[in-house]
């Protein structure tokens, strides 16, 4: 998800927060929406107050001139009449996309919040730092901050194929580009090499930057890249990948959401080859 157009963020939360403030509500990684199925609402925080659900507040910023904040409900907070909670990928394409944006911003704080009530270091509880979204343990000074965990995607391509694989929990059908998560000390780039050695076992050359994308499950920044074909056989990781093979742009598997960096990623290789290949003919 990319920053709304519009959108101001902030981390100081205003003494009063208007009423039509916006209140992305989370119970155990589930968010609060009213409305229908098909047309899913986000309360504010005066509907809020008014069913009696209370939590911790973290301000988020403004969309507009509307304010957003987003709350940690308790795990045992009720569902009242009229309103349910929903995972966030449940909501795809029916939440306007930039309330879906920022609601997966409140996610990632609510999950920042609900995991560092106790300080890593000596166990003492935390309280919010004055100044900063940080958690500040008053015993030992230790901060931790909202988490951001880089991982790369890579799109391998070979002349007009392309190079996707399934893993295990893939809807049916599915391929896409690979993935991975950074390790300590190592680069994007050493990165890619690895994973992609591991997980289908060939070598790749000609890196290059797409985009990012900060995918809230939990707190990932996903960093696209292409790469080309530089040698060796498919031989899949059974334990990460189920299927992996070279795919002609016109014989494509089912592919990812188009809300997903992958599909972009995808797609937007797909139109490159064919310019490409329509300049050559």
């Amino acid at each position: 998800m990319h920053t709304p157009e519009g959108f101001t963020p902030s981390h100081a939360l205003p003494a009063a927060l208007p009423a039509d403030t916006l209140a992305f509500a989370f119970r155990d990684g589930r968010i609060l929406v009213g409305g229908t199925e098909d047309a899913p609402v986000v309360p504010v925080v005066a509907q809020l107050e008014r069913l009696g659900l209370r939590g911790d507040r973290h301000y988020l910023g403004e969309l507009g001139r509307t304010g957003c904040v987003a709350v940690h409900l308790p795990d045992d907070a009720r569902e009242p009449e009229g309103w349910r909670y929903a995972g966030l990928r449940a909501l795809f394409f029916r939440l306007p996309e930039p309330i879906l944006a920022i609601a997966a911003r409140a996610f990632q704080v609510v999950e920042w919040d609900r995991t560092h009530r106790y300080c890593g270091r000596c166990g003492t509880p935390t309280r919010d730092k004055t100044g900063e979204r940080a958690k500040e343990c008053p015993a030992c000074g230790y901060a931790a901050y909202p988490r951001v965990t880089p991982a790369m995607m890579v799109l391998v391509t070979r002349g007009r194929e392309l190079l996707l694989a399934r893993a295990p929990r893939f809807p049916p059908g599915m391929f896409s580009a690979l993935a991975g998560f950074v390790e300590p000390g190592e680069t994007i780039e050493d990165c890619i090499h690895r994973e992609v050695r591991e997980e289908v076992g060939i070598e790749v050359g000609s890196i290059r930057y797409f985009a990012s994308q900060s995918w809230a499950f939990p707190h990932s920044l996903m960093i696209a890249f292409n790469c080309d074909y530089a040698g060796g056989e498919i031989v899949p990781e059974p334990s990460e990948i189920e299927a992996a093979d070279w795919f002609d742009l016109d014989h494509l598997p089912v592919l990812p959401n188009r809300i997903s960096i992958a599909r972009r990623l995808i797609d937007a290789t797909l139109a490159q080859i064919r310019s490409e290949k329509a300049v050559t003919t």
